[in-house]
């Protein structure tokens, strides 16, 4: 038992050690856009969308006021858009989450003021990416831009003390996406592109069914006229043989009795024709001969 004790109390402080160096780590501006790049990268692997096909990252676009770059482009079927950006304010909110909840009332009233600022920063950053009008960098693409947020804790904290902050983004354009709504998103972003597959492929099976079943008619009428051409053949031969039989070896016929040896055998008629085709399917009408 005591064992057991040693080894939560090992793993709290474990897990305190690295929320310790995790929140030293966020003060910085660089590693703090790295982990938020990490978190997006982890949601669209999550998701299962394809690089270059369902995405493409650091999307760089050159405009005539300056050059812009949305972190994420997410690919829509019907050569549709959607830019995502993953920078959000943390450190006001850093702050604030120092600061337990059995602090003095000096400390929490403090603590207030930081989850103030950390709206007023996330508000902030709406603005900024309002004014950057990302959806205008595109020739099909819905009019806004969403704003992940790595964290689900630092939307919540913003919600709880500005319940208005969403509707101000929506104002905006803005549309502020947690890592839990955000994969939901690119999860409905990668049903649809299935969906699209499978409806071109379908198409396609369509297109080549159309195809196949447009080069059989035709094959069909080219075997209807080989048909009527051996049909032709045969009368042509039938009346041959008639005539060389009735009219002509009967003839010949008489020479039997000056060389005996030689018998001209008799002719008959092909009495078999071929076969018509018939097959409704085939787009043959059977004629007044064949029927």
């Amino acid at each position: 038992m005591q064992e057991l004790r040693a080894r939560a109390q090992k793993a709290d402080v474990m897990l305190g050690d690295a929320t310790t160096q995790l929140a030293g780590a966020l003060h910085d501006n660089a590693t703090r856009g790295a982990w938020g790049e990490a978190q997006l990268r982890n949601i669209i692997e999550s998701a299962g969308l394809t690089p270059h096909v369902d995405f493409d990252t650091q999307v760089s676009i050159t405009t005539e006021d300056a050059r812009q770059r949305p972190d994420l482009v997410l690919h829509l079927p019907g050569n549709k858009s959607i830019p995502v950006d993953a920078k959000a304010p943390f450190d006001a909110y850093m702050r604030a989450s120092a600061i337990p909840d059995t602090a003095s009332e000096t400390d929490l009233a403090k603590r207030n003021d930081f989850l103030k600022a950390h709206v007023a920063a996330l508000r902030k950053h709406i603005d900024t990416l309002a004014s950057k009008a990302y959806w205008k960098l595109f020739d099909s693409s819905p009019e806004f831009v969403v704003a992940f947020i790595p964290n689900e804790s630092l939307l919540s904290a913003a919600l709880e003390n500005d319940p208005t902050l969403l509707e101000y983004a929506f104002q905006k354009r803005v549309a502020l996406a947690s890592p839990v709504t955000l994969w939901a998103v690119l999860k409905t972003i990668s049903y649809a592109w299935q969906q699209q597959e499978l409806t071109d492929q379908a198409k396609q099976l369509f297109d080549i069914s159309r195809e196949l079943y447009d080069r059989l008619a035709v094959m069909a009428e080219h075997a209807e006229k080989l048909r009527r051409s051996i049909a032709q053949t045969v009368d042509n031969y039938n009346r041959f043989a008639g005539t060389l039989e009735h009219r002509v070896l009967v003839t010949g016929r008489k020479l039997e009795r000056i060389d005996s040896a030689k018998v001209i055998p008799e002719l008959t008629e092909i009495d078999k024709r071929p076969t018509s085709l018939s097959a409704p399917e085939l787009g043959i009408t059977p004629t007044a001969e064949t029927s």
